[in-house]
């Protein structure tokens, strides 16, 4: 499926001013580039000067250098001064069903959830540990259904992530375990990234754009080792989560080591349950991972 660049373009502009917190800024325009890595920005290419990038996304150049040092830091990018910013990594999945075949270059989680929202009902069952990258794509998304490119009549989305009070092994400070500020960090992220989604679907029936909209989120006491995306009942996106050591800008400006997980940049595996082909490993393996989802969202969660 062509992946219409536009579609994908969704500033950070006018959503919240700087002035509630340099960091928390920086993160929002790091998660915005991380989203279009891969689509509007392949494997290869130069993002936008960070002059353009500081107008479009309505932030300060500072702003935008911080969001670039995340990004090299993770891998995503390399930055040179007076060549720009390259992207050397984007999201793998790899797949064996002939939809894979029908999505033209790079296959990215964008197209999977693009074409997930072109149905007339869209079910969307997740297991992550933040709800970060999930946040991005369903504002693309919601800007699509304004823009009437898609027109779904209903969205129902349950999420699963780890309950707050639980003392995750990741991400932390290298060499001091206890030190609760990178697992603060997270908890702060989740929640603005949680409420930004479940703000941005709830807006879509409230302007009477999706008739019927259903959004819930629940927690569990388990640590997350992979991520779950379950599209339709007939679809699965699985990957597991790499532990990596990376440095981490905190909000003053400090620079710790940390370890941390490869969330956005984690390889996926894509499986698909084939109509009338019930014991095919791809339709096995999607209802194994729908019968999982369900006994913890009914059993170990709240």
């Amino acid at each position: 499926m062509p992946v219409d660049r536009k579609r994908y373009v969704v500033g950070v502009a006018g959503r919240q001013g700087e002035a509630g917190g340099g960091g928390r800024e920086a993160q929002r325009v790091a998660d915005e580039l991380r989203a279009r890595i891969g689509h509007v920005y392949p494997l290869g290419s130069f993002l936008p000067a960070q002059r353009a990038l500081a107008v479009e996304l309505g932030v300060s150049r500072d702003t935008v250098q911080r969001a670039l040092r995340d990004l090299v830091s993770e891998g995503w990018i390399q930055s040179r001064r007076g060549s720009g910013s390259r992207v050397v990594k984007t999201q793998r999945i790899q797949s064996s069903a002939p939809k894979a075949t029908r999505l033209h270059g790079q296959v990215t989680l964008a197209p999977f959830i693009s074409e997930a929202f072109e149905q007339p009902e869209v079910t969307l069952d997740v297991y992550t540990l933040t709800s970060e990258s999930l946040d991005a794509h369903i504002r693309l998304q919601s800007e699509r259904i304004r823009g009437g490119f898609i027109s779904p009549q209903r969205i129902t989305l349950r999420m699963l992530l780890p309950d707050p009070s639980l003392p995750l092994p990741y991400p932390r400070v290298k060499d001091d375990r206890d030190d609760p500020r990178l697992r603060e960090r997270l908890r702060i992220i989740t929640e603005s990234h949680t409420t930004s989604l479940v703000g941005a679907l709830r807006d879509l029936q409230t302007e009477q754009l999706v008739p019927s909209v259903d959004v819930r989120i629940r927690h569990t006491p388990l640590t997350p080792t992979f991520k779950l995306y379950l599209f339709n009942a007939v679809e699965v996106l699985h990957g597991m989560y790499e532990i990596i050591e990376r440095p981490l800008e905190l909000e003053r400006g400090e620079v710790v080591t940390a370890l941390d997980v490869l969330g956005l940049g984690a390889t996926l595996t894509h499986h698909v349950k084939e109509p009338g082909d019930s014991a095919a490993p791809g339709a096995v393996f999607v209802d194994s991972m729908q019968q999982w989802f369900d006994s913890v969202w009914n059993l170990l969660s709240e």
